[in-house]
């Protein structure tokens, strides 16, 4: 690679990269350039060129010629879930780095095969928890850092429905269905067996609600998981687990505290995201907005009890924002630098790994073994 601007292949052109990840290469055009385009979709391909700046990029059906194709540097993978150990796959064989949408995946012998590849490959793979690289996260790890112990932590994700968020968004994203029947069939059939296959190893019985849940850590739930455990380290247990629609809640024991998770979906409009940490004098609180909307920072607020200026003790409470920009924007640039400089990023196959152990733990203590 001869120049610092990265030749990036998008692989799925819904609505994730409509919304953000089109838009925020388009404003890195310093650090990215899009040259390829993948999807079943003959129309969402002619859209998302559209949406590109720059030159315009190829388009294929074909992720395997995307990754061969001399023209790109880097692969995102940020199609369906069901394809993303595939693709990822395909990308680390033809020597590409590549950032691949979490979840990774919930498979623990896809886990195994990801690091095979990356180890044979020159490409590095690194996992899209975009809140992990918000500079006010990195900020709140340092504060949690100067807890003496912590008492008691809550992790929550209860989001009102993303369409009010995209639709205020003003990227305009379009769903199309010009796609062959067999391609939806084979999604349905890819995701099924995934489904049951990880649940199998979890030993975990397979039906309707146990393939729903696990979906659903998959994808809300890994935001949270994976940036609590980062935060916080892993739990020792799931104490309690409700995992029931619209809304589920866990209790994990960290031996000398707890941590209440809950998260879901409901109408009210709006996004109670945050992560907040007890301590005897300070609590450090992880406040997270839509990344629909560009420009809407993560920011930590920091309550304590202090001392006055007459000595006397006295409350005192911190806003802090350290940045406007955006949770995909910091993360693209750590990807940038983690290509480039061919460094090892922080979220890693290995890092992923714990994502899985943590959905093993959750769905074991909802839905145990008769």
């Amino acid at each position: 690679m001869g120049s610092s601007i990265v030749r990036v292949g998008v692989i799925g052109c819904g609505e994730i990269a409509q919304v953000s990840h089109i838009p925020t290469f388009n404003f890195l055009s310093d650090y990215f350039e899009v040259t390829y385009l993948c999807d079943i979709s003959t129309k969402a391909l002619q859209h998302c060129k559209r949406k590109v700046a720059g030159n315009p990029p190829n388009t294929t059906k074909s992720a395997e010629e995307l990754c061969s194709s001399s023209e790109v540097d880097a692969v995102l993978v940020c199609n369906a879930s069901a394809y993303h150990t595939e693709h990822a796959l395909l990308a680390l064989k033809n020597d590409k780095s590549v950032l691949v949408e979490k979840p990774l995946t919930s498979s623990y012998e896809d886990i195994e095969r990801l690091q095979a590849a990356e180890k044979a490959s020159k490409g590095r793979l690194m996992v899209g928890y975009m809140r992990r690289y918000a500079p006010s996260f990195l900020d709140a790890i340092a504060e949690i850092g100067g807890i003496s112990q912590i008492l008691y932590a809550r992790v929550r994700d209860i989001i009102g429905p993303n369409a009010v968020f995209v639709g205020q968004s003003g990227t305009y994203p379009k769903r199309f269905d010009d796609y062959a029947p067999e391609d939806s069939q084979a999604l349905q059939d890819k995701d099924r067996t995934a489904s049951d296959e990880a649940l199998a190893a979890f030993g975990v019985i397979a039906n309707d609600e146990t393939r729903r849940m696990l979906m659903l850590l998959g994808g809300l739930g890994t935001h949270d998981l994976s940036a609590m455990r980062e935060a916080i380290g892993m739990p020792k247990s799931v104490k309690t687990a409700v995992l029931k629609l619209p809304i589920w809640t866990a209790t994990f024991d960290y031996g000398s505290f707890p941590v209440v998770y809950e998260s879901g979906v409901n109408q009210v409009p709006i996004f109670d995201a945050h992560i907040e940490i007890y301590g005897p004098d300070k609590i450090v609180r992880i406040n997270y907005d839509t990344p629909y909307v560009k420009g809407l920072p993560t920011t930590m607020t920091v309550r304590e009890k202090t001392t006055g200026p007459r000595g006397e003790e006295c409350y005192q409470e911190r806003n802090v924002r350290t940045t406007y920009e955006d949770n995909y924007t910091v993360e693209f640039k750590a990807w940038h630098e983690s290509i480039v400089h061919r460094s090892e990023p922080k979220t890693t196959i290995e890092d992923a790994r714990q994502d899985v152990d943590l959905m093993q733990m959750l769905l074991r203590a909802a839905f145990p073994s008769e």
